[in-house]
């Protein structure tokens, strides 16, 4: 009998989980494993902003999949389609041309984008926090921000391109914010033709509390740390309009501003509705075992997927967070190979180990376990949790020096310029123009 092909789509939390599980459960050449992804790396998107902030480099939160999976096939692409009645993928190489991939089993996981809205302006000069070119380039705009306004003679000009907005009191709004304001602050003994003052930092979110899965007292906590660092917090509002030099929040407030951020929220990669399978708010129904109803050889797990949760009657579905995404990706890759066998699957239930936000300059807000810390502490937490989830031990090292190599010597304020010849919109950097 041939060796059963199991495809994984997406090489995220869950994706490259899934594969390492399999590889480590399944005996060589047991099963042909392909994972399809645009790029050689499994990315650690909880430090981004750190990645934006220029405290890490990006290779250290990029896992190499070529050194991290040994029996696993890299299909250097994306998928673009899903034939569930033929078991055939559709997808786009990074050469250009579009290829099938059959399978016996398949495991989707392909992640999330960036949700938008129809807000005027925001496809055209809004920006993302969501993948590594995203980071790179924010940083690089951020930067490059300060040089033209020191270089400028025009008030105006230089309000604007001072003013930086962050949409979205999450947690990648809240530690983008955070740590790039920090970066901005620091900057300023580098341009002493910028008065530090003309620098602004304005956070908002619609919703009436700051990181409301942190509880009431962290949120607080939070919102006071940011507050006497000079980030402008303003709840209950969000983003009306946005030019190339103003951003106009619904409020009425106009801000001068040539740097607008938008992590308000995400959903599922496009390939999912492609499929024809049940769908909650635009990701795929699943039963406990992580299946497709009445596909028992598909499997989706992560932000794509609407997943019971158990542990709180099933009613809801798990957030899309990384905690949830490798916590699945064990469950999937065990019921997978249960399947295989004829054995029955298990279902995915878990136990909440807590929460972590990374503030910047030693601040950081926790509740490990459901106990909430503030400051040093929580920080001390936030990093040793980042450590230990970090995929492999090179990126672990990496990110270790860069923390301390920071600390030591602090930021050089060098701006890559690979990407200057891209716009920066959201569907440039994350792939979705067309789509």
């Amino acid at each position: 009998m041939p060796a059963p092909r199991i495809v994984i789509i997406g090489a995220g939390f869950a994706g490259y989980n899934v594969a390492r599980r399999l590889e480590r459960s399944l005996k060589p050449h047991a099963a042909q494993i392909r994972i399809v992804a645009p790029f050689g790396y499994t990315l650690y998107q909880p430090l981004l902003p750190q990645v934006a902030a220029g405290v890490l480099d990006p290779r250290s939160i990029a896992g190499p999949l070529h050194r991290l999976l040994r029996q696993t096939q890299l299909i250097p692409g994306s998928a673009v389609g899903v034939d569930l009645d033929a078991r055939t993928v559709e997808v786009a190489l990074i050469d250009g041309r579009t290829v099938p991939v059959d399978y016996d089993r398949l495991i989707l996981c392909p992640g999330s984008v960036t949700r938008t809205f129809d807000i005027p302006g925001l496809h055209e000069h809004g920006h993302g926090m969501k993948n590594l070119a995203e980071a790179v380039y924010l940083r690089d705009h951020v930067i490059a921000q300060l040089e033209l306004a020191s270089a400028s003679h025009d008030p105006a000009e230089r309000a604007a391109r001072c003013g930086f907005l962050v949409v979205g009191g999450g947690y990648s709004g809240v530690e983008t914010a955070a740590n790039l304001q920090l970066l901005t602050v620091k900057a300023m003994r580098r341009f002493p033709r910028l008065d530090p003052a003309l620098v602004s930092w304005t956070l908002v979110d619609v919703a009436d509390r700051l990181l409301p899965e942190l509880g009431e007292r962290l949120g607080v906590d939070t919102l006071h740390r940011l507050g006497r660092r000079g980030i402008d917090i303003r709840l209950g509002v969000s983003l009306e309009r946005l030019t190339a030099d103003t951003a106009h929040l619904t409020d009425g407030r106009v801000l001068p501003c040539r740097t607008a951020v938008w992590t308000a929220g995400v959903t599922p990669a496009p390939v999912i509705a492609t499929m024809k399978a049940a769908t909650e708010r635009g990701r795929l129904v699943v039963g406990a075992d992580l299946r497709i109803s009445d596909r028992p050889e598909v499997f989706a797990l992560g932000d794509a997927a609407a997943v019971p949760d158990l542990v709180t009657g099933g009613d809801a579905v798990c957030p899309p967070t990384a905690q949830h995404a490798t916590r699945q990706a064990h469950t999937a890759a065990d019921n997978v190979i249960s399947s295989l066998l004829g054995r029955p699957t298990r279902e995915y239930r878990h136990r909440d180990l807590g929460l972590v936000v990374d503030l910047g300059g030693g601040q950081a807000v926790a509740r490990p376990v459901g106990v909430p810390l503030s400051g040093p502490p929580a920080q001390a937490v936030t990093r040793g949790y980042h450590l230990l989830t970090l995929p492999g031990l090179r990126a672990k090292t990496r990110t270790l020096g860069d923390w301390a190599l920071h600390a030591l010597a602090g930021d050089d304020l060098i701006r890559l310029g690979f990407l200057d010849t891209r716009t920066g919109r959201l569907a440039d950097l994350e792939h979705t123009a067309g789509r």
